[in-house]
Order: C-alpha cells, then structure tokens, then sequence
C-alpha cells in the first residue's frame, strides 16, 4: 500500500519545533536584566494617615543625615586614600540632596525633625576624629556600611507599609540613595562583613525567607500561576509536545 504523502504544514511545524529546541538560547546581558524604578506614579500630596512608624522612619532619614555628612566631610579632610575621599565627597554631596527630600515631606505632613545627631552617632563622629590615616578609613567604612545595612531594611518596610503618598515617595527616594551608599562603601575593598549583625533566623516551620500565604495556595490551585515555573521551560515542554505528535502522526502515516 502506497503511502500517503505528508501535509507541508506538518513538515514545517516540525522543523519550527525542532530548530526551537536545538537553537541555543542567546545569553542575556546582565546589565539589561537590572529594572531601574521609574520616577513615576508617586504621588507627594501628603494624602493618607501616617503611622508612628511613618514618623519614625522620617525622623531616621534625618538622623541619618545629621552624623554621616560630617562623617564623609571628614573623610574627605582626614583620608590619605584617594578612593576614600572620593567615597565621601560622594555620599556627604547625595545626602545633603537626601536631607532636603526629607525636611519637605517633615514640613508637608507636619513632623518634627531633630537638629543634632543622636548620643551613638556622636559616638561615631567622635571616634573618627581621633583617628587617623588607615585606622580613620576602617572606621569610617565600617560605621557606614553597618548603618545603611540597618536602615535598608526599615526603608523597605515602609515603601510596602505606609498608607501615606508623601512617606512612600520618600522612601522609594531613601531606598535608592542607601543602596548607592551601601555600594560606594564596599568598592572601598575594605568593608569588614564579618563584622556585620546577621539576619534573624526565620520564623520555625516556615521554609525560606518568604512565607507561603493563603492567596499563594491559591493562585496555585487555580491555575493562576506556578511558583518557579518560567515562560521557557513551558514553552520548551509544549514543543516537546508537537515534536512527539509529529512523530506520531508521520508513523501513521507510514503505515497504511
């Protein structure tokens, strides 16, 4: 029996499918994969009720301000290493930008801001002063990078939290700004991390930082999305798919 002759359109699909899978997926350049927030959608109305911890996050960003720009200034005075003083003209220049963002929103909702740093960032200041050359630069680097390390978190909390447009404005600001900070400090090359406070030990019974909540198991159960599943290996897994039916079909057809 003479075999029937195989449809151009299931020989096409076919070679779609197979030159899909066998063609190596272009690498990705790292720096394109980096989103960088928009300085859109924010609004600065002062509209929603502000928390005490809204207040208190307002009230840290100036704090924060208060000892760390005399800090770089004095890195900039003090330091023999050339990456230092760089280190802190840099970050002394970015949080007087800083201060400013945070005394408006203060003024627009109506909070008090202090006017000198507190007895542990005196501390600080006072340590730097009398010390000197590479002794100054470990602990200017050091105090620093443990303080934006503190604050980081907090930052995130309430950009997610508040209910209040001018703080979540002006925490997306802060948040950018730490994280510049934090990555100016460690090119410095002399961060001593094991120094750093280490994360809390996540809460027991739960598996990984970020708990599984009710809307996540169901999002699941609906089919509305599958945790650590991509685009790729669906996609990947459906051509598969044509490929062994193709096969299949062409079989069929072979027989008759």
């Amino acid at each position: 029996m003479k075999s029937a002759p195989i449809p151009r359109w299931l020989m096409g699909a076919a070679a779609v499918t197979l030159a899909f899978m066998l063609t190596p997926a272009s690498a990705a350049r790292a720096d394109d994969a980096v989103p960088v927030p928009p300085n859109t959608g924010l609004s600065d109305s002062a509209k929603g009720s502000v928390s005490a911890a809204d207040q208190d996050f307002v009230i840290k960003v100036r704090l924060a301000g208060l000892w760390e720009i005399p800090a770089s200034n004095m890195a900039q005075e003090k330091s023999d290493d050339p990456n230092v003083v760089k280190i802190g003209k840099s970050i002394a220049a970015q949080h007087v930008a800083l201060d400013n963002l945070d005394r408006a929103a203060a003024k627009k909702l109506g909070i008090d801001l202090p006017a000198k740093p507190n007895d542990d960032q005196q501390g600080w200041l006072n340590e730097m002063e009398n010390a000197k050359g590479a002794q100054f630069d470990q602990i200017f680097i050091d105090r620093l990078r443990a303080a934006h390390g503190k604050i980081f978190p907090a930052i995130a909390t309430i950009r997610a939290t508040t209910r209040n447009d001018t703080v979540r404005k002006l925490a997306q600001q802060a948040n950018q700004f730490v994280m510049t900070h934090m990555t100016l400090l460690e090119s410095s090359g002399i961060v001593d991390y094991a120094a750093l406070p280490t994360a809390a030990a996540p809460a027991t019974g739960q598996k990984g930082p970020v708990p599984i909540d009710n809307q996540m198991l169901a999002a699941a159960s609906t089919g509305g999305g599958i945790p650590g599943l991509s685009n790729t290996v669906i996609l990947l897994v459906l051509a598969a798919a044509l490929v062994v039916g193709v096969i299949t079909t062409m079989r069929i057809f072979r027989a008759r």
